[in-house]
């Protein structure tokens, strides 16, 4: 089986998974993240599976910005504009990562504190 048919956020994208959906369109899918680390987890996922970082290919450009932009809508939809949030992409087992399907944490409803982790 293939990396994309075993991933859970491509299950979750094809419907085949279960998961609090907060916003959808054809390229992607948020979801309230189900371990969450703050008040508010929200994870941005493409559809397109792409496993880290460095499988972004020149294709995916407008993929890449309109993935910014959707965590930015969702995030003025749900307020935490207001207050402030953190967006987090880990990147690789090193990095944090433990879906290998690249997504945006929104991260909101606490302080945060800085270096991260």
């Amino acid at each position: 089986m293939d990396a994309a048919q075993d991933c859970i956020f491509c299950k979750i994208a094809a419907k085949r998974t279960q998961a609090s959906i907060v916003y959808e369109d054809d390229l992607f899918v948020a979801i309230e993240d189900a371990s969450p680390q703050a008040p508010v987890h929200i994870l941005v996922i493409p559809k397109k599976h792409i496993s880290e970082i460095k499988d972004i290919t020149s294709g995916d450009e407008e993929l890449i910005k309109k993935w910014f932009w959707v965590a930015v809508q969702v995030a003025s939809e749900r307020g935490l504009d207001k207050a402030g949030y953190r967006t987090v992409v880990n990147n690789g087992a090193g990095g944090g990562q433990t879906v290998g399907h690249i997504h945006i944490h929104l991260l909101s409803g606490r302080k945060f504190s800085w270096p991260p982790g």
